[in-house]
């Protein structure tokens, strides 16, 4: 491993996780710092990392511990930011990485927020609701003493929701003695929480989509999109396209993989995959196998589901235009310069999946206020915000003429190292 590779020595990173795909990221970036680089260091050590035990009486009166983490990545331009994801495959590495794609993605959007992220190796899916509630109030009040309004700011993430949010900030509002909305974004509407939070991811991978499109000449009527993931930003992304003209024809979720080259009905497969028997239940396009997805003729792939998707050999295999990761650190170092070398364009995360962040910001906001926004007014400062941020991101892009990943780092980290430089270092 490269000294700049090297990490803190609570955690060793094996070659393909999440934490060693930001490094390279970071790595790539440190030619075009010139003075800053000084200070580059601050980007590869996470500022404050908490592992705490949480323990829970199951309904059946057994007692279980299940681990959590919450992980500081940056402070540097403001409180931490960032998601909480409950997930049987979660690590300290993991969290790391996406507590940085946090601090990037901040920065990149030009808000106020540094990055974080917290998580618990847990499947929610095999839990109560009363298990559940019970399982985030303790790990709420264990990384209490990191996290406030002021301090640090969770939201959901992977298998977390307005609901969770609610438990947290309730417990949060207790142990301090006062109401505390703003700790916490995500929220259900009449707790603070902002309209458009829900759908403001997969908005923002709609507004990154379009203007990407628009710029490398493919007209969204009728371009055919393939979309990894069916959540919450999957499935708001796949509705504002095929709004827009385009063909959804081909979605996975984690049990199915449908295919229609005349493109999906969208509301119904969204109706579908509420429904008990999920996606497999829609009439509308045909089952094929999972790795199949790959080979899907497309203009457009969205990943909008995990980490390390897009791996070298999916790679070569894409036939999409343009890539828009709608999901955290999808693409694998290698493939992002085997989509590169092949003329594919690729949207990256820190920016394409930034419009949750913004209308988190804007909750955040409003809760400090008090006063709430229309959904029309959230929609139009979403897109104002993204778009100012891609302008700038693609001027850095053709300055330097390096990819559009490439130069969203940069642009965030002289962001953050300049914060860093004029702040100084506390003796």
């Amino acid at each position: 491993m490269s000294q700049n590779h090297q990490l803190l020595s609570y955690v060793q990173p094996s070659p393909l996780t999440p934490w060693n795909t930001y490094l390279t990221q970071v790595d790539r970036v440190l030619p075009y710092l010139g003075k800053l680089s000084r200070f580059a260091e601050t980007l590869r050590r996470p500022k404050r990392a908490l592992i705490v035990d949480i323990p829970l009486e199951m309904d059946d009166g057994t007692i279980r511990h299940f681990e959590g983490y919450r992980v500081q990545h940056n402070l540097s331009r403001g409180p931490g930011k960032g998601g909480v994801r409950y997930h049987p495959k979660v690590t300290l590495e993991d969290v790391m990485a996406l507590a940085a794609w946090m601090t990037v993605k901040s920065a990149a959007i030009n808000l106020p927020f540094g990055g974080a992220k917290g998580g618990v190796r847990v499947d929610p899916k095999l839990l109560s609701t009363h298990e559940l509630e019970k399982l985030t109030r303790r790990y709420t009040s264990e990384i209490g003493i990191i996290i406030g309004p002021q301090q640090d700011i969770p939201a959901p993430d992977v298998n977390t929701n307005a609901q969770i949010m609610a438990w947290m900030m309730d417990t949060y509002s207790m142990n301090v003695g006062s109401t505390a909305t703003g700790v916490v974004t995500g929220k259900p509407v009449n707790l603070g929480g902002s309209l458009g939070r829900l759908t403001a991811t997969g908005r923002g991978v709609f507004v990154s989509g379009r203007e990407a499109a628009r710029r490398i000449g493919l007209d969204l009527t009728g371009a055919r999109v393939a979309i990894q993931g069916f959540g919450n930003v999957g499935s708001t992304a796949a509705l504002l396209f095929a709004t827009w003209g385009a063909k959804i024809v081909a979605v996975q979720n984690q049990r199915t993989t449908l295919f229609s080259g005349a493109g999906l009905d969208v509301r119904g497969l969204i109706e579908a995959a509420k429904s008990g028997g999920g996606m497999a239940t829609c009439p509308d396009g045909d089952s094929i196998e999972r790795e199949a997805f790959w080979d899907v003729k497309c203009d457009i792939l969205i990943p909008a589901a995990l980490e390390g998707q897009i791996t070298a050999d999916r790679a070569r295999r894409i036939t999409a235009k343009l890539v828009l990761e709608g999901a955290n650190g999808p693409t694998l170092p290698e493939a992002d310069d085997i989509l590169r070398d092949r003329g594919v364009l690729i949207v990256p995360d820190v920016i394409c999946n930034a419009g949750g962040v913004t209308v988190s910001y804007f909750e955040w906001v409003q809760d400090f206020s008090s006063y709430f926004w229309t959904q029309d007014d959230i929609d139009a400062r979403l897109e104002m915000i993204m778009l100012k941020a891609l302008r700038d991101i693609w001027d850095t892009a053709d300055r330097h003429q390096i990819s559009l990943r490439t130069a969203t780092f940069l642009l965030a980290c002289e962001r953050i190292l300049m914060a860093r430089q004029e702040r100084g270092l506390y003796p």
